[in-house]
């Protein structure tokens, strides 16, 4: 499909540009110094800690002689997609500039960041072991009581209490803060954050376009029999979740081989996946899967 760039007027000076909100699971991103593992560049090396438990103390014979274990559990990344936009010269001139200086801001928050939002979501719900519960809010109090028998599975599962995160729907979340005020106030301080995610980037499974053919506008949407999440709640330390390679190419004319103008590419290779341990640090409620 060809670039659709109008010429500009001269007193033009502002985008009409599109509402999109930034990255909503970045609170979860792990440690950059772990991305940077991995044998392969599609790799990441995780360590995974196991140990036994108490044993009866002998006055005689002392400790009873216990195991650690620290092996390194190899995960390769799930995430790699990427995009190529070539804007001519005179396009840009013609615009006052415009066609090229925004195209890699508007790339990214308009179309890389939901995407990448909707994929963790999905890949979280897709999790097998994960905590799910099929539900359909009549009302603020039904959410209350949902949310509320989500914090006492993940408490009987002595999932701990602190860096737990709320992701929900602005509808519902609007639900519950309509409720008396005390008792809203209440159920969120179970969290160390609220986050407000809409529904476009709230599916238990997407379909990622391949950007090619018929799926020519790329992009993601929601997949074949996929349901809409109602809230998840996720503790941090349980989410493996990594940009391990990120790489915006901006290529000038002067070094264009290829025509007159700018090219600009994006690639971001990442994961998005939970430890094997700790698939109760993460619950979903979701409606029926759709049809």
């Amino acid at each position: 499909m060809p670039n659709a760039i109008e010429l500009a007027k001269r007193f033009v000076t502002m985008l009409d540009e599109v509402y999109k909100l930034s990255s909503l699971t970045g609170v979860l991103d792990g440690a950059s110094d772990l991305a940077q593992q991995g044998a392969n560049a599609n790799e990441l090396v995780i360590p995974m800690l196991s140990m036994q438990g108490l044993g009866d103390y002998s006055r005689n014979d002392g400790y009873i002689k216990g195991d650690v274990t620290l092996t390194n559990e190899t995960v390769k990344c799930n995430f790699d997609r990427g995009r190529m936009f070539n804007v001519d010269t005179m396009d840009n001139l013609e615009t006052a500039g415009l066609a090229f200086g925004r195209l890699a801001a508007e790339f990214i928050r308009t179309q890389v960041v939901p995407e990448l939002d909707a994929f963790r979501f999905a890949a979280y719900c897709g999790k097998s072991g994960v905590s799910k519960k099929e539900e359909t809010m009549a009302d603020g109090a039904a959410l209350l009581a949902a949310i509320r028998a989500a914090v006492n599975a993940m408490d009987e599962d002595e999932v701990p209490q602190t860096e737990r995160y709320l992701f929900i729907t602005p509808t519902l979340l609007g639900m519950v803060q309509d409720l008396d005020t005390t008792k809203s106030r209440e159920v969120l301080q179970n969290f160390a954050g609220t986050v407000k995610v809409p529904q476009t980037r709230f599916y238990t499974a997407i379909k990622q376009r391949s950007g090619k053919d018929a799926e020519s506008a790329g992009g993601y949407t929601k997949a074949e029999g996929a349901a809409d999440i109602n809230f998840m709640i996720a503790h941090k330390p349980a989410v493996i979740q990594f940009e391990k390679h990120v790489a915006p190419k901006i290529i000038t004319p002067e070094v264009n081989q290829d025509a007159d103008g700018y090219k600009f590419g994006y690639r971001n290779v990442g994961i998005a996946d939970l430890y094997t341990n700790k698939l109760a640090g993460v619950y979903v409620s979701h409606k029926p899967a759709s049809a």
